[in-house]
């Protein structure tokens, strides 16, 4: 689902049981496989039979209203909630729960503030591993080279999400989750920490997987775009539809292509609600 160069610049937006995943495309095995995975809060459905694959170096984008299911499927994938259906697959073998090869990175820094910023980057190691050569190395490439005896109050909050962002990679993941992960900083910080997050990702070889409620983000940083509404007489969240964004990595944020994109999920995302 590639866009011409002559074509109109806009990505078909289909039904996401008629997508073929780039990796499928390409008959590699994908990296995560989520199979028909539903989520029930009492007598609520919050998540029906969401399915997708995500293929390694991959960067994807969960986009969607507010309340349609975006942070509980990323903490289903974390395995930080293991009271659901269907099957999530990491090379191919079946996960319920946390793993050291998926990182996950929160809207909020979350840094431990009696560590310093190194202890915090190496938490996953255990208490007071900051002295790890991994450590001084991942700051370095963040931007953060120098300051890992600092404590987290030192710290301005796109510097606080930069070591987040080392935490997430400290265990070199095959995969990162990101939850609104630049939301709370302000634009010209979270242009920035968009582009590090391209880079290192491309330079680590990891996947990522982001929920975002910026179109623009979504569309800058992503392979592929998932839109995930709430549809049906329960209001449970589906995945609604898979849309590829072509062009290499870095983007023109003033890319037409990119406008008509966003007009396309806007369609979506309000075509899903007058169903619902």
């Amino acid at each position: 689902m590639n866009l011409a160069a002559g074509d109109a610049n806009v990505a078909e937006m289909i039904d996401v049981s008629a997508v073929t995943n780039a990796a499928e495309t390409i008959h590699t095995p994908p990296l995560l496989e989520v199979r028909a995975v539903s989520k029930r809060y009492e007598t609520r459905n919050v998540l029906e039979r969401v399915s997708f694959t995500l293929g390694r170096g991959e960067i994807v984008s969960l986009v969607g209203p507010s309340g349609c299911g975006k942070s509980t499927l990323l903490r289903v994938l974390a395995g930080l909630d293991r009271d659901f259906d269907g099957e999530l697959l990491l090379d191919g073998l079946v996960r319920r729960g946390p793993s050291p090869r998926v990182g996950v990175i929160f809207q909020e820094p979350r840094l431990l503030p009696w560590l310093s910023v190194a202890d915090n980057v190496a938490f996953s190691a255990g208490p007071r591993q900051g002295s790890d050569p991994r450590v001084a190395r991942l700051l370095d490439e963040v931007g953060l080279a120098g300051i890992g005896a600092a404590l987290p109050k030192q710290l301005s909050g796109g510097m606080a999400q930069r070591a987040a962002l080392a935490r997430g990679l400290f265990s070199q993941p095959d995969l990162l989750l990101l939850d609104e992960p630049f939301s709370a900083v302000d634009a010209m910080t979270r242009m920035r920490l968009q582009n590090l997050l391209l880079s290192l990702t491309r330079a680590h070889g990891t996947a990522a997987l982001i929920v975002t409620h910026d179109l623009d983000e979504a569309l800058y940083l992503s392979d592929r775009v998932l839109l995930l509404n709430t549809t049906g007489p329960h209001g449970a969240g589906r995945l609604v539809r898979d849309i590829a964004v072509s062009g290499p990595h870095p983007r023109d944020r003033r890319d037409a292509s990119l406008g008509d994109l966003r007009e396309a999920l806007l369609e979506g995302i309000g075509a899903g609600l007058t169903a619902g």
